[in-house]
């Protein structure tokens, strides 16, 4: 860390009595430049998570922090310092550059920040004020005796990372609940949230760059996931897909594909390394490795091209490898087994198994585990809510999917299950919504029978 800006470049205002201010920030370079704006504690530790704010996320919890533009390098910042928390006492405006660039690099560099429409202070910087800085606090409002504004210009080699560990990223801290500072209306601090994640930021990072339709998919999920009080929930996504002749078709359609990497996008949002698991089942079961950001695009053609389509359908085989491979063993289990990152399948079939006393066993003893079964056919089936295109009309192929929800000789209710003709039929949102219809249930009852040792959510 470093003091970078020279000081006769700096014109400082100590204090300002003015609660609404604009903050603007201009750095320019061939390289992308992101602004960010994070609030902070007295100890110069990020308050919580939704205290960042950033090109997505554009404004705190009660607006009282807000990104109005922004682009590479760029950002105007509207702050309302009547409207922050008590807990906040630091405003901290950084810049981070992408790739093989540093901050040597820049051409130039600006702050202004304004109140009432005049300029209370302002400086410029360009690549002679620094050197392998890949971050840099530019500058900070921070509260003493009365609101001050001040340059930093502290710099970080190591980038977001290294600016995210100094704000305390990654690390619970007890937040001070100091007294509202005179002049000010202090709002009610929101709940606290988990700490910060640093490598889903830097994941979303990575996917705005290489993987842009993941990330607009996984901005859906998240909606979901907010109704349920899921959003800061963490586990490990699995997609296992029937591979019997019978989907040939929808392989063929690219249906698959583009269903993975909906499931792939809810990866990105209970995991912070960019992959799912794939498995596979026809007359055997197979591992297929991974689904992730690098290697989305003509995936299912290549899976295919390895395991060809297979003539009949055991889901029992593809459960107990995929128990074998997150527990160790598929045996019979009457023993709640604990761990703190639970496992969601999602489950994907065109019809009836070979195995059903199989997959009861596995189904059963798997309620001991920290394992959600979340089973979707394509096809006609009388269970389905029509306002959502599904059939009830005629008899239904997967009677006995539909009975797993009253399976008895279980822990806790473990599987769900719904129906869907065709996988293209159902909007993102809709599709979210679905798969966390009973899932929350499950977390909430998991976490109370001990099967997921601590609490990785907020639940509604």
């Amino acid at each position: 860390m470093k003091t970078l800006i020279r000081g006769e470049k700096v014109k400082l205002i100590d204090f300002t009595p003015a609660l609404q201010l604009q903050v603007e920030i201009n750095v320019n370079s061939k390289f992308d430049i992101d602004v960010t704006c994070f609030g902070l504690n007295a100890d110069k530790k990020l308050i919580d998570d939704r205290y960042m704010i950033f090109y997505n996320q554009l404004h705190s919890p009660f607006n009282e922090i807000q990104l109005q533009a922004h682009s590479s390098g760029k950002g105007t910042y509207h702050i309302d310092l009547s409207k922050l928390p008590s807990s906040s006492q630091y405003l901290v405006f950084t810049a981070t550059i992408d790739g093989d660039g540093t901050m040597g690099t820049i051409s130039s560099g600006s702050l202004n920040i304004k109140a009432n429409g005049l300029s209370i202070m302002e400086y410029s910087f360009n690549s002679s004020d620094f050197m392998n800085e890949k971050a840099i606090i530019i500058t900070e409002i921070y509260y003493k005796d009365l609101w001050r504004v001040s340059s930093v210009g502290r710099g970080f080699d190591g980038g977001l990372a290294a600016l995210l560990k100094d704000f305390g990223g990654e690390v619970a801290e007890e937040q001070s609940q100091p007294a509202p500072p005179p002049t000010m209306t202090a709002a009610t601090p929101p709940p606290p949230s988990p700490p910060i994640n640093n490598k889903k930021i830097l994941l979303e990072k990575k996917m705005e760059k290489q993987a842009p339709k993941i990330l607009e998919l996984s901005k859906k999920a998240v909606i979901s996931l907010e109704k349920v009080g899921l959003q800061n929930h963490n586990a490990k996504v699995a997609l296992c897909l029937d591979i019997s002749g019978s989907m040939s078709a929808l392989y063929r359609s690219g249906k698959i594909q583009e269903f993975a990497e909906r499931i792939l996008a809810l990866g990105t949002r209970f995991d912070d390394d960019g992959s799912i698991d794939i498995f596979l089942f026809g007359a055997k079961a197979h591992d297929a490795g991974e689904l992730t950001i690098d290697n989305f695009n003509g995936f299912v053609n290549k899976l295919i091209k390895r395991h060809p389509l297979e003539g009949s359908t055991y889901y029992g085989k593809a459960m107990k490898m995929i128990r074998q491979h997150y527990f160790g063993s598929a045996s019979k289990r009457n023993k709640p087994l604990s761990n703190d990152v639970p496992i969601y399948v999602m489950f994907v079939t065109d019809g009836a198994t070979f195995d059903e006393q199989e997959t009861i066993h596995h189904i059963q003893s798997s309620s001991f585990e920290p394992l959600f079964w979340q089973f979707m056919a394509i096809g006609k089936s009388n269970k389905g809510t029509k306002k959502r295109g599904f059939l009830r009309a005629f008899q239904s192929d997967f009677s006995f999917l539909e009975e797993l929800d009253n399976l008895s000789g279980r822990y806790i209710d473990n599987a769900d299950f719904f129906s869907v003709e065709d996988p293209q039929s159902i909007s993102d949102n809709e599709l979210y919504d679905l798969l966390m219809q009973e899932y929350p249930k499950w977390v909430k009852a998991s976490t109370a029978k001990g099967l997921i040792q601590k609490v990785t959510s907020r639940i509604r």
